[in-house]
């Protein structure tokens, strides 16, 4: 800041004040500018230094504080408040004065905009919406991201800038590219040295026009609203309301095309006016409808016989086995059927409902159900084994009735019957629902509580019970090396019958009434859509208040495998069991390596809860979060409802559009309860640390495997806070996951 501006400089070597632009310095013997006899005042003493402000009189040992001193308080006002006309020196004044005379609880009053309701922060805020409403008729929204736009042509151009990345202009001297043609223009002033912008109010000059606007806005403020008021009152009397966009576009961009598109409007009424009227004449006619009759008819007669057809050819395919069976050589014994008919049962007994045998006393088990697998199956006939496969698949050979063992894996809780007792209370068919029970360990009073369900259930032994050797450093996760085991084992044995899937439950699992319709209704989307892999009852978020308790029959997506009660198919078993690890199962299985961007479906409501404190994983764990899972208890007729909506292609579209349309609200704002509508809300973070904090502020899980967090789908965590639907949510372009953040 120069003298123009009431900086004083002193020289210590004449004894003078120099205030004139150009001044000339007695002991220097030349003429020069207050700077250049500092800078040779300083280079003969720098021991002897001072600026002085003209206005108070106060010195400074440099140049830089003299002049910030000025502008702090004797300099023009550059700040504006947006609520009453007063002018500030510094933004920290104007902040001040905001919150001492316009602020409502030390924030801004929020203004609500007369024409859409909107909220906004300040008036400022509200100044600028309220000009969009005025210079477009219609509202632009991106369905990306909820940006309004003033025109379709903005809209567009966001479009393709924000969303689609798209970058046409490059530098040809270094190759840069960029969105915009005025951008590339500003750019090359880097090589040009060109000046493309001036200051009207001042001798400064720009290359970029941002600049230019922040200077004006900050250094002439008055000039600069004035201005801003000067354009927008021209800009609407010239161009008024919703016509000011139409006229624009057509009057520049679309001068040359006008006779097109007057053809294009009247090719479009003329067809128009012929499927209103003509069309609407000529379908009203009787022998039409008799022949739209007939091809209904034709259709429903096409249905009938390719049903007929179907169960025709699954009985020739029984037939021809059966007589593959019957005239083999009669050296070779029949197999010994897995099932043995039993009286118990009503009219219709399956073959892999399995029945108890006696075994004798020195044997290991007394009254045990039938092993679900012999122990050798080398000597089988392959017809037999085919015939026995085929017909364990479907209840009477229909695919629409698959039978989807339940396998309880057991270990050493005697607990296991109240888990048993839930499965057999709520089994709607013990034909399409064979249980069995798969245990390891071992132990005497478990397997006795098994055995006491006799043909309710099936028992079958994990026959390897030798010591697993485990490394040095992993001593204490033995336990997680015998579970892997154990699971590879029992589905290598179940999936080796010829069953489509199976069920998954622990021995320390409650299920919910309509926890078998849950799956049934699922397993066609199931084997439809390949971008699935399972099926679980589990919501790791599943706690009262963090779940819409009314909303039974809301399921999701999940790209995390939560486990707990979940159905897998014996596809995914086929492409699992050659890699099935030794440990930490779940963990391995929730490996992108694994995972391959496939999802789980879930509930909003868990069809399962954990009863089991004690065991390999939980403890402590179990009372700080599994004991408040909130099991659904109403139940749902899935089997009768539409869930194609959770195909990929139609969950995708209607998922995002619905996060990324929801208004954006502060962690704050939903914790006191100050959020200004009760549709569905997104709270936004970008890094983990801010993950972390919300979902440790409003009580969700906060940890991630491989990279995922609990429930996420898309990296969105959906749950519901003070009767709201909330959705934790990245960024609309989001990327993927980060292996980083687990």
């Amino acid at each position: 800041m120069d003298a123009e501006n009431g900086i004083v400089g002193f020289c210590f070597l004449c004894k003078e004040y120099k205030e004139d632009s150009i001044l000339t310095c007695i002991e220097a013997e030349m003429p020069a500018t207050l700077n250049a006899l500092v800078e040779t005042r300083e280079s003969s003493d720098r021991e002897e230094t001072g600026y002085w402000c003209s206005e108070c009189c106060k010195s400074f040992s440099n140049h830089k504080a003299a002049s910030q001193h000025f502008e702090r308080i004797h300099g023009p006002d550059k700040f504006i408040c947006d609520v009453c006309p007063k002018t500030f020196k510094s933004r920290a004044q104007l902040r001040n004065h905001q919150k001492a005379l316009h602020t409502s609880g030390n924030q801004l009053s929020r203004v609500q905009c007369d024409i859409c309701h909107k909220w906004l922060k300040n008036a400022d805020s509200l100044r600028k919406h309220v000009y969009r409403h005025q210079t477009s008729g219609d509202p632009h929204i991106c369905d990306v991201c909820g940006k309004s736009a003033p025109n379709s042509v903005a809209l567009q151009s966001h479009k393709m800038f924000a969303h689609r990345k798209t970058r046409s202009f490059e530098c040809t001297i270094c190759n840069k590219a960029f969105k915009r043609a005025f951008t590339l223009r500003e750019h090359m002033t880097i090589h040009s040295g060109n000046v493309l912008y001036s200051c009207p109010h001042c001798p400064k000059t720009f290359n970029s026009s941002a600049n230019k606007h922040a200077h004006k806005k900050k250094v002439h403020p008055t000039e600069w609203q004035r201005s801003r008021k000067e354009y927008e009152s021209k800009f609407l009397r010239e161009r008024p309301e919703s016509a000011t966009t139409i006229y624009s576009v057509c009057d520049n961009a679309m001068r040359p095309r006008k006779p097109f598109l007057l053809l294009g409007v009247l090719v479009i009424w003329v067809l128009m006016t012929y499927l209103a009227f003509m069309r609407t004449t000529r379908l009203s006619e009787p022998w039409r409808d008799n022949r739209l009759m007939e091809k209904v008819e034709h259709f429903e007669e096409n249905v009938k016989s390719f049903t007929n057809n179907r169960e025709t050819l699954y009985r020739d395919i029984i037939s021809i086995l059966r007589k593959q069976y019957e005239h083999r050589p009669s050296e070779v014994q029949p197999l010994k059927p897995l099932i043995t008919e039993t009286t118990a049962r009503p009219a219709f007994q399956r073959p892999d409902v399995l029945q108890p045998i006696s075994v004798a006393k020195d044997g290991q088990t007394i009254d045990a159900a039938a092993p679900a697998l012999p122990p050798d199956t080398d000597g089988q006939p392959d017809a037999d084994k085919v015939l026995s496969k085929f017909q364990q698949r479907y209840i009477n050979n229909d695919p629409a009735f698959p039978v989807i063992p339940v396998i309880v894996f057991a270990c050493n809780r005697i607990s296991v019957n109240k888990c048993l007792d839930d499965l057999i209370r709520y089994r709607p068919s013990p034909e399409q629902f064979p249980i069995i029970v798969s245990q390891d360990c071992d132990d005497e009073p478990t397997r006795n509580t098994i055995l006491s369900y006799k043909d309710e259930v099936t028992l079958i032994q994990q026959p390897d019970q030798s010591d697993i050797p485990v490394p040095p450093k992993e001593k204490k996760y033995k336990g997680y090396y015998k579970i892997s085991r154990h699971y590879g084992w029992a589905l290598r044995t179940v999936f080796r019958q010829g069953f489509d899937s199976v069920i998954i439950v622990e021995d320390d699992l409650s299920i919910a009434p309509d926890f078998y319709e849950y799956f049934l209704g699922t397993y066609p989307v199931l084997k439809r859509d390949r971008s699935l892999w399972c099926v679980s009852a589990w919501n790791d978020n599943g706690k009262e208040g963090l779940i819409d308790t009314a909303a039974h029959d809301l399921l999701y997506r999940s790209d995390f495998f939560p486990g707990l009660g979940w159905m897998l198919t014996k596809d995914l078993w086929d492409e699992l069991e050659p890699k099935w690890p030794k440990a930490f199962w779940d963990d391995w299985i929730r490996q992108p390596e694994q995972r391959k961007e496939r999802a789980c479906i879930r509930p909003e409501l868990p069809r399962t809860r954990t009863f089991g404190k004690v065991g390999v994983s939980n403890g402590l764990f179990f009372d700080k979060h599994l004991k408040y899972i909130k099991l659904s208890e109403e139940f749902v007729s899935f089997t009768k409802s539409n869930l194609t909506y959770l195909v990929k292609s139609i969950y995708d579209e209607a998922f995002l559009k619905t996060i990324y349309q929801s208004p954006v609200v502060t962690l704050d704002e939903l914790k006191r309860g100050i959020v200004m509508t009760r549709e569905p809300v997104r709270i936004a973070y970008h890094t983990k640390e801010q993950y972390k904090r919300a979902t440790k502020s409003l009580g969700l899980m906060d940890d991630f495997k491989s990279g995922v967090p609990r429930t996420a789908y898309r990296g969105v965590v959906s749950f519901f806070y003070n009767g709201q639907r909330v959705y934790l949510a990245p960024n609309a372009n989001w990327k993927g996951y980060d292996l980083t953040w687990s």
